[in-house]
């Protein structure tokens, strides 16, 4: 009787090859960070530091523009 238990089973559940139960997160291993949101790119959010990069970016962006 095993054997009809065994294909009810894989009849509800279906059947998984290896690793069955495990989900991995698509962000794991990467660095979260703020460096890319508008705030910190145009100097906004008071940082002294992002507020000078924020001026070389500009002066950067308009070297094109000349």
């Amino acid at each position: 009787m095993t054997g009809e238990e065994d294909f009810q089973k894989i009849l509800e559940n279906g059947i998984s090859f290896g690793r069955g139960g495990e989900r991995r997160d698509p962000n794991a291993g990467k660095v979260k960070t703020k460096a890319k949101k508008k705030q910190y790119i145009t100097g906004a959010h008071g940082s002294g530091s992002a507020r000078q990069k924020a001026k070389y970016r500009e002066q950067r962006a308009n070297r094109k523009h000349r």
